[in-house]
């Protein structure tokens, strides 16, 4: 009877993490959406995909998923150039318009 209870709460976690996930992950669809808008840029496929994750510590020192999706984003209509949404539980942390951020690089970071 323990290894079933086990077993329920193991598919437990399994369907919360899958449900915020997704939660999340509409999220960063809404911020890719809205970066490249305001970027002047074309949002591409309406999609974002999950590239990582990870945990890490929020400014209040509690462990949450921290995620990277990738999406892509066209500036000319004819192209396709790569862009990286980073969410720390359910916050947006930084959306890079150029797919290689780094820190300090604020030209090509959108902080939300």
């Amino acid at each position: 009877m323990s290894w079933e209870i086990l077993l329920l709460g193991m598919f437990g976690a399994v369907g919360w993490y899958w449900y915020a996930g997704m939660q999340v992950r509409e999220q960063a669809v809404a911020v890719g959406r809205r970066a490249c808008t305001d970027a002047g840029l074309q949002f591409l496929d309406d999609s974002v995909a999950l590239s990582r994750t990870r945990f890490a510590r929020n400014g209040s020192g509690q462990l949450q998923f921290l995620r990277d999706y990738r999406f892509e984003f066209s500036d000319t209509g004819d192209n396709r150039r790569p862009g990286v949404i980073r969410m720390l539980g359910n916050r947006v942390e930084w959306v890079s318009l150029d797919g290689e951020w780094q820190p300090g690089r604020a030209a090509s970071v959108t902080r939300l």
